[in-house]
């Protein structure tokens, strides 16, 4: 880990084992309801960066950055794949019920204040008021 005052940088193996590195990522979020949000949210957009970015190769990791700011809690997650086609970044829930995916962005989307997709669709900034 790589780290400053302000922010730190987490590197993790692409793999779906994600508790532990989830609860160290959330650490400066204090409050218990807004830190179980926050866990779904981000739990999403790691298991997004590990299945669909990084395509479950172990070869790969995924980075987080970790930036606290005085209004604002931050989270870059960058994956090694292609990216997220700008269609596919979507909030929307899938049309059908039983749909086997779609409901992982909305998700994401619900969890956090603010979210943005670098131009590539690699990187997903996700941000939180304190």
């Amino acid at each position: 880990m790589e780290s400053s005052k302000n922010w730190a940088v987490f590197v993790h193996p692409s793999t779906l084992k994600l508790a532990a590195f989830i609860e160290t990522l959330i650490e400066p979020v204090i409050c218990k309801e807004t830190a179980k949000r926050i866990e779904l949210g981000m739990h999403e957009a790691l298991v997004n960066a590990v299945v669909h970015g990084n395509l479950l190769n172990p070869n790969k990791v995924i980075r987080v950055r970790r930036i606290l700011t005085p209004k604002w809690i931050v989270w870059q997650i960058q994956d090694e794949g292609l990216g997220i086609i700008q269609d596919k970044r979507l909030s929307s829930l899938p049309l059908e019920i039983d749909a086997n995916s779609g409901r992982g962005i909305f998700l994401i989307h619900k969890s956090f204040d603010d979210v943005r997709w670098s131009r590539k669709g690699n990187r997903l900034q996700l941000s939180i008021k304190k």
